[in-house]
């Protein structure tokens, strides 16, 4: 078994190596690939070290059986005949094949039988925000089928990239020392001390993309007409993103049946305690790989409504534990 990560030196390449390495990933060898910046660099990966090769249009994935891609949407359709043209499968990161009907969207929790028809080598890892509440909606969608999804999000720093974790750690040190803040290229304001109401560009009908993404990625994940609406907010948290999610079921289910359902879903922690001011934050979800879930309760708006909170490490669920997971699942399917 033969695996190599495209991207190797971003922040998820880096967690990829760490979760490979975590979950004992039944690889032979790892080739780690990157661009001319990252290329000469060196990694450890179970006590050994890998050296990161230049991605280039050649036979580097003659015999790469997975191929785990981070390197932004464009690397994606740049390099993909590149990367399958030998049989390779590509697992991919970006949002470059995602909404594309030949090209399957998968969270293993939910539809991970949806990886085994790749017609073009490829499988998408869905967007960060749409794992999360995926994963959480699925048991309670068992239930009763949802018809409709309000979120709002409050997504950390770590969402843009390592540099964006820099850039607020940066803010905040201006602000200490100088009163103001000076360095402003990851996020389109300040983020320090502040919420944008902004994530990824704006669309025609003034949703952005990111909003857009959880509309449609849900629906072909959950292979439902579920309709979510929701509002994007990028937070000065550092790592972990939070959620709060508005939905409405066709037939009306208790909290209890819900919590119930939760407390037997895979990847997810239940931390619900409201009485007691027991519920789930980003500090403690970071570096975990299950989506914690709390305040959960009734809609006071609808006779089928429920709401509730959870929070998730983007980084983990969001995008590298996930492309494994998928890994896992391809090899236990004999690929």
């Amino acid at each position: 078994m033969r695996v190599a990560i495209v991207g190797a030196s971003g922040a998820v390449g880096q967690e990829l190596l760490r979760i490979l390495a975590e979950r004992n990933f039944p690889l032979d060898d790892l080739v780690l690939f990157g661009s001319e910046r990252s290329a000469g660099k060196k990694y450890s990966f179970k006590d050994k070290q890998y050296e990161v090769k230049l991605l280039q249009h050649n036979d580097d994935f003659k015999d790469v059986d997975i191929a785990f891609t981070s390197a932004g949407a464009s690397t994606s359709k740049e390099f993909l005949e590149t990367i399958t043209k030998h049989g390779t499968v590509m697992i991919d990161n970006s949002s470059a094949f995602r909404m594309d009907d030949d090209v399957p969207l998968v969270v293993p929790e939910i539809n991970a039988e949806d990886a085994l028809t790749r017609p073009r080598g490829v499988i998408a890892n869905p967007n960060c925000t749409t794992i999360m509440m995926v994963v959480v909606l699925n048991p309670i969608n068992k239930l009763s089928p949802i018809k409709k999804v309000h979120v709002s999000s409050y997504q950390s720093a770590s969402g843009a990239g390592a540099a964006a974790m820099q850039e607020l750690q940066q803010q905040y040190k201006e602000m200490l020392e100088d009163g103001k803040v000076s360095t402003i290229n990851k996020f389109p304001h300040q983020l320090a001390y502040n919420v944008i109401p902004q994530i990824d560009k704006m669309t025609e009908n003034d949703y952005t993309k990111e909003e857009m993404k959880m509309y449609d990625e849900t629906r072909k994940i959950m292979h439902s007409d579920i309709r979510t609406s929701a509002t994007c907010v990028r937070v000065s948290s550092l790592r972990s993103h939070s959620e709060s999610v508005w939905f409405e079921t066709e037939q009306p289910i208790s909290v209890n049946q819900i919590r119930e359902a939760l407390k037997k879903a895979p990847g997810v922690t239940l931390v619900d305690d409201p009485q007691n001011y027991v519920y789930p934050m980003p500090l403690e979800s970071a570096g975990k790989d299950d989506i914690y879930v709390g305040r959960i309760r009734k809609d006071l708006a609808s006779d089928n409504g429920n709401t509730l909170w959870l929070t998730g490490d983007q980084i983990r669920k969001g995008a590298a534990l996930n492309a494994v997971q998928i890994g896992e699942y391809l090899i236990q399917n004999g690929i």
